[in-house]
């Protein structure tokens, strides 16, 4: 059974970093797209970052460009978002999801077939 299973959220300060992971199980993960999404309270749902499942190739939402760093290790089974310089728009809960044999943009830009429970992130003074 295929499942994706977030770690790393928290509560941090404006200019602050923190690093998400994403740990997968029961498939493979180097056949997968791996995306980071997520919502705040009130706000629709957004594709922060995403790599890709053959070439790992990158895609970031312009509101993070600079900011965040996705990157994987198939050895591991787990992917990574660096977030630095994080600010108060940040919060959220982010959650990782996957899709088999997809690029990265457009992983970002569709809802993924699966995710994980999600994790919160708290950018605050």
């Amino acid at each position: 059974q295929l499942q994706l299973v977030e770690s790393g959220g928290g509560l941090v300060q404006p200019g602050g970093s923190l690093r998400l992971s994403c740990a997968a199980s029961g498939f493979t993960l180097g056949y997968y797209a791996i995306g980071w999404f997520r919502q705040a309270p009130g706000k629709e749902r957004e594709g922060v970052s995403c790599i890709s499942s053959s070439d790992s190739n990158t895609y970031y939402a312009d509101s993070v460009k600079g900011r965040f760093t996705i990157s994987r290790d198939n050895a591991k089974n787990t992917v990574y978002l660096q977030m630095n310089s994080l600010k108060p728009e940040d919060t959220a809960v982010y959650y990782c999801a996957a899709e088999f044999l997809v690029g990265a943009q457009a992983m970002c830009l569709r809802t993924p077939d699966y995710w994980g429970q999600g994790t919160q992130v708290t950018v605050s003074s």
